[in-house]
């Protein structure tokens, strides 16, 4: 066997927990083909993002670093948005180009991009198109800066303009037209080139990561396919509309299915498979866009029986669907039930190649190459924090997880602003072994594990790192406004 396998690493976007048919029992379609990399591979149970919204999140999977110690201390960034990563931040694509690998990355990025501004640039716009740019110089600080030998995708998600394709540091069109979509079909008006069509969007990058595959079949190389779906806009194609027996949203999901099983053809094809570890996962949630009032009238929840949904500090929030597929050194229908987060992907490439880890290199990233191959080995990892939309930190530490918010800290009832949360108390404690849907607050019984949790926490942000090792610093502020009473 070759020492270094192939990586193909697939995000989703938006996805649930019990949108993977394999992990939820009660889950009315059948994603065949998630369901395929469970049974030939190994499933997470208790993955986890580090955020509930997918800027953060992607920005830990790329870093190996809590997304919260980034100048992002709460929400998204745009489609015009600076770059989030730091031009001196490490990252898992340089790692592996380090170690003799080919690095690719195809579909969102959403972490920021220097695009070639014109008069009229406006800084503080989020998502509007008020954000003059000319379309035919290069681009600066996208992926290609990052350690990615190539890039083809769209700059943020497939809602927010600019709706124009990006191959390597340029854009393939200046756009001439604005388009706008609307319902589950939603994205924001923005300018949008001739050749970019929002309902092929999702093929035509599955098509362009299915090339990567083949011309690198020779030698190692790693994969960063980021879907922009079932993200809205919700558009599955015609062949899968009505196959899910719910909505636009659950056939939308058949439709991301269906990606996920022509990435692995591509590969048995190329006879690398055997060869490959494959990793599909989710950036958080599902979004409340896919209507779960509508969804559950056909027997369907995409956060299975975690609370809350994408934004939330809530289970449903950031526990994702976790599959990883190596035949090499996962047993099939292999379960973990280990603590694990999204983060953990880069200290786990780290140990595939034998290298080890700067003082400030993936600070909050932790091998899960031990549990690849071993079921029973103990916990890798000792705590976990987690992020809402609002930036809300949340501990999670053994069975218990400490909430620093009176509500969801999203949209779920009760956000955390609203008169409903006001006479909520400060803090929320869970006990997830017996009350996995977080309907109890334990808190007011159990004031010492609150006092010990909240210090824990505290120690675990000032510190810059979760791992041993120097302390580090957070970027931006050293306290904000989220954190600045965990000491009180």
């Amino acid at each position: 066997m070759r020492k270094k396998p192939n990586i193909v690493y697939i995000l989703a976007d938006d996805l649930g927990y019990g949108d993977v048919s394999s992990l939820n029992p009660d889950c009315p379609f059948v994603t065949s083909h998630f369901d395929r990399l469970a049974q030939q591979g190994m499933c997470f149970t208790d993955a986890h993002a580090t955020s509930a919204v997918c800027t953060p999140s992607r920005y830990s999977i790329i870093t190996g670093r809590y997304n919260w110690r980034s100048q992002l201390k709460s929400y998204v960034l745009g489609g015009f948005s600076p770059p989030l990563i730091d031009e001196n931040r490490k990252t898992v694509a340089q790692l592996l180009k380090r170690g003799g690998y080919a690095t690719h990355a195809v579909g969102k990025w959403h972490l920021g991009m220097d695009l070639p501004k014109q008069d009229g640039f406006i800084e503080a716009a989020e998502f509007g198109d008020s954000h003059p740019i000319d379309y035919t110089k290069p681009i600066k600080r996208g992926p290609t800066s990052v350690g990615f030998d190539s890039y083809y995708g769209i700059s943020g998600s497939l809602d927010m303009p600019p709706y124009v394709y990006i191959k390597d540091d340029m854009f393939t069109a200046v756009p001439t037209r604005t388009t706008k979509g609307t319902g589950k079909g939603f994205w924001r008006e923005g300018l949008t080139a001739d050749d970019f069509v929002h309902e092929e969007v999702l093929d035509h990058l599955t098509d362009k990561a299915l090339e990567v595959i083949r011309e690198n079949r020779e030698r190692s190389f790693f994969l960063y396919f980021a879907l922009p779906a079932p993200h809205t806009p919700i558009l599955p194609h015609p062949r899968f509309r009505g196959k899910s027996n719910t909505n636009a949203y659950g056939d939308f999901v058949l439709h991301c299915d269906d990606v996920v099983g022509r990435v692995l053809d591509e590969l048995k094809e190329n006879g690398i498979d055997e060869h490959t570890l494959v990793i599909f996962t989710s950036d958080n949630g599902c979004s409340p866009m896919a209507d779960f009032a509508e969804l559950a009238r056909f027997g369907h929840n995409p956060s299975y029986h975690f609370r809350g949904m994408k934004s939330d500090i809530f289970e449903g929030g950031h526990r994702v669907p976790l599959l990883m597929r190596w035949p090499e050194v996962i047993a099939p229908h292999s379960i973990s039930n280990h603590l694990v987060c999204l983060s953990d992907f880069y200290a786990t490439a780290a140990d595939i190649l034998g290298f080890g880890l700067a003082e400030d290199e993936a600070v909050d990233s932790v091998s899960l190459l031990p549990l690849l191959s071993d079921t029973t080995h103990p916990e890798v990892r000792d705590s976990l924090v987690h992020q809402s939309l609002d930036g809300s930190l949340s501990l999670r530490k053994g069975a218990y997880k400490l909430e620093m918010c009176k509500g969801s800290g999203g949209w779920s009832y009760p956000s955390s602003g609203s008169e409903d949360a006001q006479n909520l108390p400060s803090v929320q404690l869970y006990n997830l072994e017996c009350d996995i849907a977080e309907t109890v607050n334990v808190q007011a019984e159990h004031p010492d594990l609150v006092a010990a949790m909240r210090q824990e926490l505290a120690c675990l942000v000032r510190e810059g790192r979760s791992t041993s090792g120097p302390r580090q610093l957070n970027d931006g502020v050293a306290v904000w406004e989220t954190v600045a009473w965990l000491d009180d």
